[in-house]
């Protein structure tokens, strides 16, 4: 079976100095091989191209033979990597908590440890009879979040 371990140094190396980053591999037990990689501007399709010859170049097919796939994290995918995260900061996220409380908010910070974000709420405001919008900032560790994803908004 392939070694995505491999696969992975094999594409740090090549990515080093570039504003571009792995950001996971998946390997099948049919030596079906996903990388996926991202980029603090954009991915384009001629440097996925490049960056999976120069993988393949480094494997002897007579040895093992697998299929090797290249790609941007597209958009909607979950975030995984620190990088991503700082990206898109001042954007719109979906973050689904291990509570199971998904919100839509604005990413305002990253830090390694983990988020901060704000967002509009309806809280119950003394002296009023129904719940009010108020500003919201929260801050949630890594360890508190099942995903976060990039969202987008077609209104």
């Amino acid at each position: 079976m392939i070694d995505c371990q491999k696969i992975l140094e094999i594409a740090d190396r090549e990515l080093a100095g570039t504003d571009l980053f792995t950001v996971s591999c998946k390997c099948t037990p049919m030596n079906e091989v996903e990388l996926l990689i991202d980029s603090d501007t954009h991915v384009t399709i001629e440097r996925c191209a490049e960056l999976s010859r120069t993988i393949e170049a480094e494997f002897n097919r007579d040895e093992e033979d697998f299929s090797l796939t290249v790609a941007s994290a597209g958009i909607g995918s979950e975030l995984k990597n620190i990088r991503q995260y700082r990206k898109l900061i001042g954007q719109s996220v979906e973050v689904l908590l291990l509570s199971g409380v998904k919100i839509l908010a604005k990413l305002d910070a990253v830090s390694d440890e983990g988020i901060t974000i704000s967002y509009e709420e309806k809280q119950a405001v003394e002296g009023k009879k129904r719940k009010v919008l108020v500003n919201v900032e929260r801050t949630f560790s890594f360890e508190e979040i099942k995903y976060t994803k990039e969202y987008l908004d077609f209104k």
